[in-house]
């Protein structure tokens, strides 16, 4: 049997991972834009799955969630990913 996890695109598996770490990270899709350099209808499409978006921007969208972009793939659909990475080191 397949789980809501298994049975979505990896387009739309990130779609949602995306959209649950933003909101969990109380940011607007135009907070994330600015931060990740991206046009705000940029990242409205991408929520919706609307776009076969480049790993480049993939990665610039996770650098600005403070997630890695691993993260963003493998995420349960159900929740956020609640820890941010620490560019420190």
């Amino acid at each position: 049997m397949k789980t809501l996890a298994t049975s979505l695109s990896a387009r739309h598996r990130f779609a949602v991972a995306m959209r649950l770490q933003r909101l969990a990270n109380q940011m607007s899709q135009e907070d994330l834009a600015e931060l990740s350099g991206l046009h705000r209808t940029y990242i409205g499409s991408v929520e919706r799955g609307e776009r076969n978006i480049s790993v480049d921007n993939m990665e610039r969208i996770a650098v600005a969630l403070g997630v890695d972009i691993a993260d963003l793939l493998l995420a349960s659909p159900q929740k956020p990913i609640l820890h941010h990475h620490d560019s420190t080191g």
